[in-house]
């Protein structure tokens, strides 16, 4: 399998005696616990909790640390921390000589570069911080990954979810270790914490199956009723936004789901530890019917 350089990445790099202490009390992830080399999936929000950019966190010295992050979020993000700074003593800057890369399957170590475990599922491979140069070097297209990120039903901010109108838990951010619920307040947490604890997503991304082609944005209906929509699409394999609700009422009424004039299965991402509703009721039957002969 081949490296990749991530050309809709960049990275943004934090430094500074006070840098753990400011990202641990303004980011989702919890950056007290990180040793050198770890990485951590997190998000800086708004305070209503939406997402303003999410991103991959490195640390890469004992006050060096590295926001792997989209393109197109990049000066934003930098804006902002930079606005929630005040007097920290924590300095950010650009790494326009850096790049990031994704390696996977068999594709080995990276000369040049420095390797960080993908956090949200170690099936994604490693992310590789190695000099601009060396990157511009590989050969491997993006789409390569892009198929790869698909199937295992990972979403990517931008594609997947709109920035500045999605909370974590609509993006699946909570399945995949981008918030820490136990690490106390941030900026957003109230409103992500109730969430989590006193309702239910009720928009979700899911995979989705196809029986043939489709184009990224197809609306998914259930009779003349709008359940959800495709966002980054892989030959047979989706990611697409569903309203949870209006998908379990049609599977209990026996409406297809359709898709470009085709039925699509929905299921939860293996990693995922919600069950669709009807994936929940089935569950729930056989373990009955398994009592019931017992």
């Amino acid at each position: 399998m081949p490296v990749v350089h991530l050309i809709d990445r960049a990275l943004i790099r934090a430094s500074g005696p006070e840098a753990a202490k400011f990202l641990h009390g303004v980011i989702t992830c919890n950056v007290a616990t990180m040793a050198v080399g770890d990485a951590r999936y997190g998000a800086l929000l708004f305070p209503q909790g939406k997402i303003l950019s999410d991103f991959l966190l490195y640390r890469e010295g004992e006050e060096g640390y590295l926001f792997d992050v989209p393109a197109e979020r990049a000066d934003d993000l930098l804006k902002r921390l930079t606005f929630h700074r005040l007097r920290a003593k924590v300095a950010f800057e650009k790494a326009d000589d850096r790049a990031v890369a994704a390696a996977f399957g068999d594709a080995g170590t990276v000369a040049e570069g420095r390797a960080f475990p993908d956090p949200r599922l170690a099936a994604l491979g490693q992310r590789v911080v190695l000099p601009k140069a060396a990157a511009d070097g590989l050969s491997a297209e993006l789409a390569t990954y892009e198929a790869h990120r698909i199937g295992l039903g990972i979403p990517k901010g931008g594609a997947d979810f709109p920035y500045g109108e999605t909370f974590p838990h609509e993006a699946d951010m909570d399945q995949l270790g981008g918030v820490d619920f136990k690490k106390g307040c941030y900026v957003g947490q109230e409103v992500v914490s109730r969430m989590e604890h006193r309702t239910t997503a009720r928009n979700r991304l899911v995979e989705a199956l196809l029986p043939g082609p489709a184009a990224e944005g197809a609306e998914i209906t259930a009779g003349d009723k709008s359940v959800g929509r495709l966002s980054s699409v892989a030959g047979s394999k989706a990611i697409a936004t569903v309203r949870l609700d209006r998908a379990t009422d049609a599977r209990a009424e026996g409406i297809p789901l359709m898709v470009a004039g085709m039925e699509v299965e929905l299921k939860a991402p293996d990693w995922a530890e919600f069950p669709l509703e009807w994936e929940r009721k089935v569950s729930e039957l056989d373990k009955k019917f398994k009592n019931a002969k017992t």
